[in-house]
């Protein structure tokens, strides 16, 4: 058996073994598809099955896409990295610093020791966090009635941060912001922006915010797994009519569209003689942007959403802009220096600039770092990486 083949075969075992739902897993280089396949079914309640066109949400996913967003903005100087943001975004001049909380509940705040930049912002490094892995932001939004980011209200975002910019990293909001500053100076939702100068150009024609009836008949369903093991589905959809768009979270996409920004950005900015970002901005967000911090490691205050997260516990990890950099080769054959992330419903990517490959699987499967998701994307990218020796 080749490695395409067991690619094929940890799949389909998977999906008819109930381990996961359905799932689409796409490999590829910068010239173009090393691996496609879909198997399972979009819901367990259902028999349509998964196709290689089938859309997940793809939740941190866009993340990757906002940044991009960002940086073409970078690129034409109506954002600087390291310019407070708050003179694009006013709001955030008035963001503060929570210290603790007093003797009643009531939370202690104090004003930020310097201001928030939009490098912070891409880097996990603003102070900004998410209640579902964070303890005290989840005991400030308790306490305060803020509601679930998952409800896309403006209201979710006003929170104060957990530490003053550039002082650690945590996983959080502020790639919203970054969306919210690339709507504020483009005139254009983030939606409509991404549609117009990345998704058009790229050629990701199932990528949106926004289901429409073509892509809401692909789309596959959430499902939960239960303490005991099973999968149940549920009726999860984010806000179609949102008061703001996630930058941070909102797209629904294919596995296919998604390798095609992953080969962009293996072909530093351009794919098909479109250029959407400058080889050196491409080379610059894959460049580790918070010294020395420890990244990408994830502890749950919120079972119901995620498990606690690291990809590889005991290796230095990094953050670029809007990514996690592996320091060390990994046990899949992942490159040091390489570039991945994940969304919270199980939906994983990597690419690998050395190596010149780069994978996305998607799964719809809560909470994130499911033990049995996890293992299938191991067993994908082990196969992506043994194709290559075969073939080398």
């Amino acid at each position: 058996m080749n490695a395409l083949q067991g690619i094929d075969t940890a799949l389909r075992e998977a999906a008819a073994g109930a381990v996961v739902p359905g799932v689409a897993a796409a490999a590829a280089d910068s010239r173009g598809l090393l691996y496609e396949g879909a198997f399972g079914r979009r819901s367990l309640s259902a028999d349509a099955p998964v196709t290689a066109d089938s859309v997940f949400w793809i939740a941190s996913m866009t993340k990757a896409l906002t940044a991009a967003a960002a940086m073409q903005l970078v690129e034409q100087g109506r954002l600087q990295l390291d310019a407070p943001i708050s003179a694009v975004l006013p709001e955030l001049s008035r963001v503060q610093v929570l210290e603790g909380f007093a003797g009643d509940g009531a939370p202690q705040l104090r004003p930020p020791r310097r201001p928030i930049s939009l490098r912070h912002l891409l880097s996990h490094t603003s102070g900004f966090g998410y209640a579902f892995c964070n303890t005290r932001l989840n005991q400030y939004v308790e306490k305060l009635g803020v509601p679930d980011i998952m409800g896309c209200s403006n209201a979710a975002l006003r929170v104060p941060l957990l530490f003053d910019p550039g002082e650690q990293w945590e996983y959080g909001t502020g790639i919203d912001w970054a969306g919210k500053a690339v709507e504020a100076l483009s005139g254009m939702d983030i939606e409509a922006y991404l549609a117009k100068h990345l998704l058009e150009p790229l050629g990701m024609r199932s990528t949106a915010f926004t289901l429409s009836p073509a892509l809401r008949d692909r789309m596959a369903t959430m499902h939960v797994r239960g303490p005991d093991g099973t999968l149940t589905p549920i009726g999860f959809e984010m806000p179609q009519q949102p008061e703001f768009k996630m930058g941070g979270g909102g797209v629904y996409s294919t596995a296919g569209d998604y390798l095609r920004f992953l080969r962009m950005l293996l072909n530093e900015g351009k794919l098909d003689g479109n250029r959407v970002l400058r080889a050196e901005t491409v080379r610059l967000m894959r460049q580790n942007q918070v010294g020395g911090l420890q990244a990408g490691a994830i502890k749950t205050a919120m079972p119901q959403y995620s498990n606690d997260f690291d990809f590889y516990p005991g290796m230095p990890q990094r953050w670029g802009l809007s990514f996690l950099i592996n320091m060390e080769q990994s046990p899949q054959g992942r490159n040091a220096g390489s570039l991945a992330w994940a969304g919270l419903s199980n939906s994983y990517y990597w690419f690998d600039p050395q190596a010149d490959v780069c994978g996305v699987i998607l799964m719809q499967i809560l909470p994130f770092a499911d033990a049995g998701a996890l293992e299938l994307f191991n067993r994908f990218e082990e196969g992506v990486y043994r194709h290559r020796t075969e073939t080398a």
